[in-house]
C-alpha cells in the first residue's frame, strides 16, 4: 500500500514539476491524475489499491461519529427524566475480528460510544464482555455492534 501512495505522489509532484504550477491546485489535479495511474496498474500491486482502504477508514469514521452522536443523545435523554428507567447489563459478544489491533480498535470505538463500556475481552480474543447503560435486547445489541463497527473494521483491514 505505501508504495502506491509513494507512487501517486511521485507522479503528482512530477505533474507539478512538467507544469510548472506549484500551487496547490496543481498538486491536487497531479494527484488526481496519479490516482487514476495508480488505479490502472493496481493489478501489479501484491495488496489491494490504497484509495480502497482511505474510503474504508473514512466510513469507520462516518459511522463512529454518527454511533456517537445517536448514543449521546440516547445518554442526555436518560439524564434529563425525573426518573432513571434504564436496564443495565453485562452481555458477551462473540467477534470474528482476528488480528489484536482489530479486537483493540472495536474494543475503543464501543468504549468511547456513551452508554457502553468494554468490561473484558477473553484471552483468545474471540469474546468481548460489555456493560450497557440500558440493554433491552441483547441480541439487537449484538446485531448493531455487528452491523456497524465489526462490519466497518473488517473493511478496513481486509483486501
Amino acid at each position: 500500500m505505501s508504495v502506491q501512495i509513494m507512487i501517486n505522489l511521485t507522479i503528482a509532484i512530477i505533474w507539478m514539476f512538467l507544469n510548472n504550477a506549484w500551487t496547490f491546485s496543481g498538486f491536487v489535479s497531479g494527484f488526481i491524475i496519479g490516482l487514476g495511474i495508480v488505479y490502472l496498474l493496481r493489478n501489479f500491486f501484491p495488496d489491494r489499491f490504497y484509495f480502497l482502504g482511505v474510503i474504508a477508514i473514512v466510513k469507520l469514521v462516518v459511522i463512529f461519529l454518527r454511533e456517537l452522536v445517536l448514543s449521546s443523545v440516547e445518554v442526555i435523554g436518560q439524564i434529563l427524566q425525573p426518573s432513571l428507567k434504564i436496564q443495565p447489563g453485562i452481555f458477551a459478544m462473540d467477534i470474528e475480528l482476528k488480528k489484536d489491533w482489530e479486537v483493540t480498535v472495536l474494543s475503543c470505538l464501543i468504549t468511547l460510544t456513551p452508554g457502553t463500556l468494554v468490561v473484558d475481552v477473553s484471552p483468545n480474543n474471540k469474546t468481548l464482555y460489555i456493560h450497557a447503560m440500558h440493554l433491552g435486547n441483547v441480541e439487537e445489541a449484538k446485531s448493531d455492534i455487528k452491523n456497524t463497527f465489526e462490519k466497518a473494521i473488517k473493511g478496513v483491514s481486509r483486501s
